[in-house]
């Protein structure tokens, strides 16, 4: 029978992991998920929503994070507002059809939100167009623009709030250490306006 290599693989595979991992959770990069946490803490004490949007994986990071907040993290507590800009597909084909996929996320921006809402822009380059028109639009509206992106934070960067970049170049682990921050965010949230006084 032929050997196969697949466990070396693994442990190669798990390594990395754990390499971007470390860099990209570093004491300076926890102090910007805090930062975060913060602002969306006040967004939500305000009586303001949270908006998500990005493409593929980030797609559905913005759509599993809108659920966390939406339905719940850990407690049991009231609904918190979020809504990801990826999921209503007749939104997302008239938008690409009358205008251009360029503009999905920006024109829902421009219907959706208002002043003291926060966006969270997912981009593991930093430059996908969309993305970039959605934070442009927040900013113009007076969003907070929280980005995710990876190593070189490309042109996202410079539209942000707070930015968190994730310490890889490689989207697969990019994405990783989002789910990762964003699920920490989210429970500090949580614990924050929901964690009953001692």
């Amino acid at each position: 029978m032929p050997v196969h290599t697949h466990r070396h693989s693994f442990q190669n595979i798990l390594r990395e992991h754990a390499e971007v991992f470390e860099a990209s959770f570093s004491k300076a990069h926890v102090s910007v998920l805090e930062e975060i946490a913060d602002r969306m803490i006040q967004a939500f004490e305000a009586g303001n929503k949270i908006l998500l949007c990005g493409n593929g994986g980030s797609a559905a990071d913005a759509q599993h994070i809108a659920a966390e907040f939406i339905g719940r993290f850990k407690r049991e507590r009231k609904s918190l507002p979020a809504i990801a800009l990826t999921t209503d597909t007749s939104i997302l084909t008239s938008i690409s059809n009358d205008y251009s996929y360029d503009a999905v996320f920006a024109r829902q921006i421009e219907g959706l939100g208002v002043s003291g809402d926060v966006l969270i822009a997912l981009s593991t380059s930093g430059n996908s167009k969309n993305v970039i028109l959605a934070a442009q639009k927040a900013k113009e509206m007076g969003l907070t623009v929280i980005g995710l992106t990876g190593k070189s934070g490309g042109r996202l960067k410079e539209l942000c709030d707070l930015h968190f970049a994730a310490g890889s170049s490689k989207t697969p682990h990019i994405q990783e250490m989002h789910i990762t921050a964003l699920h920490a965010v989210s429970e500090a949230v949580e614990d924050a306006l929901f964690l009953p006084n001692e």
